[in-house]
């Protein structure tokens, strides 16, 4: 692997980062977040049209851009960083990669090309209220009716399922446990059966929703792979979605960094700026050490994930790679939000500062596909699994 960017990685950071600083600023993120939509619309037009990020890593033949998973991280660091207001997670990370991994090619070129184009959002559903993120949170249940399917089942903790146009969705044959019997759907949210409803969450610049089917009527062609045997290319959709989403807390945490530093090398006290304080230089020295070794385990999992992208399996080294990077950066950026509020003393939490913004999207990240527990469990029952721990 090479641990360097190239030219083009620099390029593309870059003008993410100056391009984000202009049209994500502080106010407005707070005009996005305060809508229900929690996006706003001319901005996520100029994202896919100016900027076309939509269609960073969709192969060429489908009319993407081509580009590696290092590149889709490193966009997504600067998204976390700026605190984007915007459907690309969901429509990118979770249904983008669904389509890729699981997608017919006929599936993947009439909705890929969509996507490239501007004119669809999209996510993914499967969580049916669990605390974990594995095949036991699928509860939703689907059985062949016809030569259709017929869904029923709720869901929860869907990032932008209240307002995207594409629902992708797990659902288990009825009577299935754990990893069997699991198949992916393609759902238009127009869908009679569908209900959808915006759930307000402590983090505003994140929206999620809960979904519910009744009698959801599919036909066959909705179906994404062999049905009932869905939950490898699923898993490693979630892999996939949990490496960009611990890109986006490395983002927060740079920029919490930066925040802090700025602020404290502004504050006086006692006829001193308070960052010449030896004990603030430590605190914001275990800042920058957390947030470079953070950025060093997603792109690591970056790499891994392309890999994974171009050769198949890989499963094993995917799963530890993106649980080591999302249980670290979770931990990570909580514990930076918390060091940011302390060192800008009593204004931290004031609704005039953005701190209290990060460390809200800091918890609600961490638990999003699961806290720093969860994934240090999985790789140590990976471990287990393998006979590498006693």
């Amino acid at each position: 692997m090479e641990f360097a960017f190239t030219q083009e990685q620099e390029m593309i950071r870059e003008t993410a980062a100056a391009f984000l600083a202009e049209v994500s600023d502080s106010a407005a993120v707070r005009r996005a977040m305060t809508s229900e939509q929690g996006y706003e619309s001319t901005l996520w037009e100029r994202i896919c049209g100016e900027m076309y990020w939509q269609a960073i890593h969709v192969p060429e033949a489908h009319g993407g851009m081509g580009l590696g998973y290092v590149e889709l991280v490193a966009m997504m660091e600067q998204m976390g960083r700026y605190l984007l207001c915007s459907p690309f997670f969901a429509t990118v990370c979770l249904a983008g990669n669904a389509l890729r991994i699981a997608g017919s090619e006929a599936q993947q070129a009439q909705w890929l090309g969509q996507l490239c184009e501007g004119s669809l959002t999209a996510t993914l559903a499967f969580n049916g209220g669990s605390s974990r993120w594995d095949a036991q949170a699928i509860t939703a249940t689907w059985r062949r009716e016809g030569e259709g399917y017929v869904l029923d089942g709720d869901y929860r903790y869907v990032v932008d399922g209240h307002s995207a146009d594409l629902l992708i969705v797990a659902a288990r044959a009825q009577g299935s446990t754990g990893e069997s019997g699991i198949s992916l759907f393609l759902l238009p949210a127009n869908t009679a059966g569908v209900s959808r409803q915006w759930l307000p969450t402590m983090d505003q610049t994140r929206k999620q929703a809960a979904v519910q089917l009744t009698g959801v009527h599919l036909n066959a062609d909705a179906v994404m792979g062999e049905p009932g045997q869905s939950w490898n290319d699923l898993a490693k959709v979630i892999d996939l979605a949990t490496i960009a989403l611990a890109a986006e807390q490395v983002g927060g945490c740079q920029q919490l960094l930066d925040s802090t530093v700025a602020y404290t090398s502004e504050r006086v006290q006692f006829n001193r700026t308070i960052a010449s304080y030896q004990a603030v230089k430590h605190k914001a020295a275990d800042m920058m050490l957390r947030t470079e070794v953070a950025r060093s385990a997603i792109y690591y999992a970056a790499c891994v994930a392309q890999e994974a992208l171009e050769d198949g399996p890989l499963a094993g080294e995917l799963r530890e790679a993106a649980s080591v990077a999302k249980s670290y950066c979770s931990d990570a950026y909580f514990a930076i939000a918390g060091d940011a509020l302390q060192l800008f003393g009593g204004v931290g939490f004031t609704w005039e500062y953005d701190v209290h913004l990060y460390f809200k999207r800091a918890k609600s990240s961490e638990h999003l596909l699961g806290n720093g527990a969860y994934h240090r469990e999985r790789i140590a029952c990976a471990l287990l699994d393998l006979g590498e721990v006693d």
